[in-house]
């Protein structure tokens, strides 16, 4: 493996920018190359993305919601959709690719790995915490926290 995708997709959620810089220092702590694909699965399916490094994901930890932008996309929904973002993976040399977001965005990532070769890691990040099989997802305790402190 030598090059990871990233995808932040669906709603935002506090905690996917620590995700984002979590997921590119590791990888390239392994050697490997990270392209974030910019706006979710739209992003994916135009193939619009930017090389992310340690050193410009360093400074995002205090920024709300997502630096690749999110989207929930239509066009991902249809097969064709499905077609095109497995295409821009292998157009790109992508060996793996890591999903941040709620469970549809963890069921495109199953629809994408039925279309594609590509190694698919989803990491659960939605305020409402209804993925199955989590306990907490990213983004639910401070989405509770700043409800229970408005009360």
């Amino acid at each position: 493996m030598r090059r990871i995708g990233l995808v932040t997709s669906g709603g935002d959620a506090p905690g996917m920018n620590a995700a984002i810089r979590a997921i590119t220092r590791v990888a390239y702590s392994e050697g490997l190359e990270v392209l974030g694909f910019e706006r979710g699965w739209d992003g994916l399916i135009g193939n619009r993305f930017r090389v992310l490094t340690p050193r410009n994901v360093g400074g995002i930890l205090h920024l709300g919601g997502t630096i690749l932008r999110t989207s929930r996309s239509p066009d991902f929904r249809k097969p064709e959709g499905v077609r095109q973002a497995a295409e821009n993976l292998t157009l790109n040399d992508v060996d793996g690719l890591v999903v941040v977001g709620g469970d549809g965005s963890l069921r495109g990532g199953l629809a994408l790995s039925k279309e594609s070769n590509v190694l698919i890691v989803g990491v659960p990040a939605t305020i409402d915490n209804d993925v199955f099989g989590t306990e907490e997802t990213i983004g639910f305790d401070t989405a509770v926290n700043t409800a229970i402190s408005e009360i």
